[in-house]
């Protein structure tokens, strides 16, 4: 400390105190400082932080080089274009799908078209349901078609051809087939559990038409007459027990040029004469018909053995 003289001065106040450096240490500092030269003082990242920076910025660029080449991949296999992507395309009319297509979730259209010519399906695992609905979302009409059956949800059911003819309708009042022939083609015909009204029944063209009841009986009415036409065969009826014609009001006409009762029983002639092949219709007071060889008068009287 002998080199250095410091003096401790004291203002006025007695508030603050310097430190006073001698003249000669600051008059040599300001020697050294002017005979070196201005400072230059280096700003920048040197070293291994330089390093890690360049790796840095040269893995950015390796992942931004692999993004792009992925994003033109998934462009190109996704078939993305100014029209639309892959199978679908933007069009005036709407969108226009191509091939096969698959939705998760509802969809919601005005219109489903094919191409022209094309058909249009419609494929499910399960059901496939199309629904009707008024503006507070009530279901009105619903078709559904699964594995099982094909159901239709509705008041009314029609069917009509292109003209705008009435084919098939269904209500629950009745239901109405207005074609011009109703064909049944199964084996076992048409069963109606009850009754039916048509103005004509009849086969096909060189079929046969069978009227049938297995358990109960068959009846036909009508308020102006029945008609029973066989153009080109023959007509049987077969009942079990008993066949009944009858007539109220009016008769019953049998018009024929042969009428054949081969069952009736034959009644018994005393007369020594030749047998003859002449026979005359008898009926009993039961309504029994029998056969008796005719002679000059009646011969029913003759024998009343078949009547009892």
């Amino acid at each position: 400390m002998q080199d250095c003289l410091r003096y401790l001065q004291t203002n006025s106040h007695g508030n603050s105190c310097h430190l006073i450096m001698p003249q000669e240490q600051y008059a040599h500092r300001s020697a050294m400082q002017s005979s070196e030269g201005p400072q230059v003082y280096k700003v920048g990242i040197y070293g291994w932080r330089k390093r890690c920076l360049y790796f840095f910025v040269l893995l950015l660029m390796i992942l931004i080089l692999v993004n792009l080449a992925m994003t033109i991949w998934i462009l190109k296999v996704m078939n993305f274009t100014i029209d639309g992507m892959g199978n679908l395309r933007i069009t005036e009319e709407g969108l226009k799908l191509e091939g096969d297509s698959e939705f998760l979730k509802p969809l919601y259209a005005k219109e489903i078209r094919s191409r022209p010519g094309n058909p249009l399906y419609f494929q499910s695992a399960r059901n496939v349901t199309v629904n009707i609905l008024n503006e507070k979302t009530k279901v009105l009409t619903r078709l559904v078609t699964g594995p099982q059956a094909v159901e239709a949800h509705s008041q009314k059911f029609e069917v009509k051809s292109l003209s705008g003819k009435l084919l098939f309708s269904a209500d629950d009042n009745e239901v109405v087939v207005g074609a011009e022939r109703l064909r049944v083609l199964g084996a076992e015909g048409t069963v109606f559990p009850k009754s039916i009204e048509t103005p004509s029944v009849r086969a096909d063209p060189f079929k046969e038409l069978r009227l049938e009841s297995p358990t109960r009986s068959l009846v036909m009415e009508a308020p102006k007459g029945i008609e029973i036409n066989a153009e080109a065969g023959n007509m049987e009826a077969t009942c079990r027990t008993e066949l009944r014609l009858e007539s109220k009001d009016g008769a019953i006409t049998l018009n024929s040029a042969n009428i054949k009762l081969p069952g009736l029983p034959l009644a018994s002639h005393s007369s020594t004469g030749s047998r003859q092949k002449i026979y005359e219709l008898c009926v009993c007071s039961n309504g029994r018909l029998f056969l008796s060889q005719a002679g000059a008068s009646s011969t029913c009287q003759i024998n009343t053995s078949i009547c009892s």
